[in-house]
This record gives C-alpha cells, structure tokens and sequence, in this order.
C-alpha cells in the first residue's frame, strides 16, 4: 500500500470531499475553515496518496479527473459510515430485541418491576429482563456486562460508574405493630440496643453507617438473622421482638401491607441516597438509555418512591 495513502485521516477524507464537491480551493478553504495555502498543501498530499491530479486545471477553474470522479459516491459513503459510528441510529423501542439484566432488591422485583415489565409489553415488547438481587459491592458485575442497569444505595460513586439519583431518604426501624418500642416517638440508643436485629443483606447498603457508629463507641447491635430478602425479614420481625432498619419509604409502604410499625433513630441522623446505576461501557448506548430513562421515569412516578412524613403504622 503506498505510505502516503496509508497515513490519510478522517480530515483529509473531509477535505477531498469538499473539493471533489465544489471544484474550487478558495471555496473549500472558506468552508473547511482552513487557509487557501494549507488547503493547497493537503490537496499535494492527496494526490500523492491516490496517484492521482483529482482536480485538473482549466481555465480558471478546475474539473475533476476521471479517478476523482469515481471516488465521490464511495467517499461519501465512507464518511457516512463514520458519522454514524460517532452518531448512532435513532433508537426505536418497538424494534429493539436484547435481553438485559437488571438487579435490586426484592422489595422493587415485588413493586416496581411488575411496573416496568407493562410498560415494556406496551414499548418494547422484544425486550426480556432478566432480574437478580444486589448485594452490595458488586460493581465489577456492572463492568464484566453480567448485570447492565442497578438500583442501590452509595454515598459515593465508585469508578467508572454512571447514575442518576433517584431521591434521599433515611433510615428508620421497622418492628411488629405491637411492639414496646411502638409506643416512644422516636428510638434512643439504648432502645435499638435492647433487642435483636434482622440485616437486610440484598439491595445495597441500608445500615452499615449503624455499625459504624456504634463500633467507634466500642459497641455492637446483636445481629440474629441476615438474609437478602425484605419478605422474609417482614415474617420474621412480625412473629416475633426483633428489628429492622430499613430505609423510611419502604418502612411506610411495607407498615401499609403488612401490621407492623417503625419509628425514627433518635440517635444518629444519617441521609440515603438511591441511585440507579450503570458501566461506564454503556453509556453511549441508544438501547440502555432509553431503558435505563424508563427505569428512572417510573420510579419517580410510583406510590413506592422515596415520599417524606411522620411516623406512623398500618
């Protein structure tokens, strides 16, 4: 292949384009935004690079030889192809056929996915979901391609990740209906020392700050049960004395279902902020946005989003 050739860029394409199309450097030139000058010298290096004039004086002006006649359409071709590389297609969901992975909680698989999986079968009825509990930390499933799109809780974005925020809450304890602890407006630290607790593993991190907090005091809650999933926490804490610290929205939506009760932590105040979250990798992608934007616009829109008020009970 001759060197010359082989060395083109995408902006000598661009400039042989121009001169193919308008015959004329001064024009060119004005329109590639260039000096007349350096246009000349580019046009030297084409021509070196096709071994060929390209542009054949006469007259005053130019015509195109017989080669540079035969590269305008595969030329422009080229250079369409390139835009769309940087441009992709429109994204039509009623066409789209992939399958993704989406991982949460059990908590949205019961409320909100039943929510996404209509407005698929209404937008985008060749899209399959298939659906996993987050457990927190696993972002490297977000940049190996096992999961595509996740909600959870961080109050920082690790690398490489991408997100929008879904809302702020914070953390509250659940309990059965009749508990003692119903009975005070808010839980001393004492009281949430005084019984056991269920830990809520899938999801994300709902109450690590908790621990925390307590070891810097040389203290420790009294962890009896750690599962991922808030249905079985429900049955657990209903039938019996223990607590749960779960994030408020879900503590009013599960106290409306379920007879159960929750009240604020009067001893630690700490904001949870909930994210839906992706790879750096897809971020470009006309199908995940558009998938990621309904999963975010129907979080928002759900009775089950992060709302704010007093404490309360069924």
């Amino acid at each position: 292949m001759n060197p010359t050739f082989a060395s083109l860029s995408i902006a000598h394409l661009r400039t042989l384009d121009q001169l193919l199309h308008l015959k004329n450097l001064s024009h060119a030139a004005e329109r590639l935004g260039v000096s007349q000058s350096a246009l000349s010298r580019q046009l030297a290096h084409l021509r070196e690079a096709f071994d060929d004039p390209l542009l054949v004086r006469q007259g005053r002006g130019y015509v195109l030889s017989e080669h540079a006649e035969s590269l305008i359409e595969p030329l422009r071709q080229v250079l369409d192809e390139l835009q769309a590389l940087r441009q992709p297609a429109t994204f039509d969901p009623a066409r789209c056929e992939r399958r993704f992975c989406l991982a949460a909680s059990d908590y949205v698989a019961e409320h909100m996915l039943p929510l996404l999986v209509a407005a698929l079968e209404r937008e985008a009825p060749g899209v399959a979901i298939d659906y996993r509990i987050w457990q927190a930390g696993q972002y490297g499933l977000l940049a190996s391609g096992e999961i595509d799109l996740a909600t959870t809780l961080f109050d920082e974005s690790p690398p490489n990740l991408h997100g929008r925020l879904l809302g702020e809450d914070r953390a509250v304890c659940l309990m059965r209906d009749d508990h003692p602890l119903s009975a005070v407006r808010a839980l001393t630290q004492d009281d949430y020392l005084g019984y056991k607790h269920v830990r809520i593993s899938g999801g994300g991190d709902k109450d690590s700050f908790i621990d925390r907090h307590l070891r810097a005091q040389g203290l420790q809650r009294r962890v009896s049960l750690e599962v991922p999933f808030f249905s079985a926490t429900v049955q657990v804490i209903g039938n019996g004395q223990a607590l749960a610290t779960v994030p408020e929205h879900i503590a009013r939506q599960l106290c409306r279902l379920h007879r159960l009760a929750w009240r604020p932590l009067g001893f630690i105040e700490h904001t949870q902020r909930y994210w839906v979250v992706w790879h750096q990798r897809l971020q470009a992608s006309a199908e995940h946005r558009w998938l990621r934007n309904r999963v975010f616009d129907l979080w928002r829109q759900s009775q089950f989003g992060v709302q704010g008020g007093e404490p309360g009970s069924p």
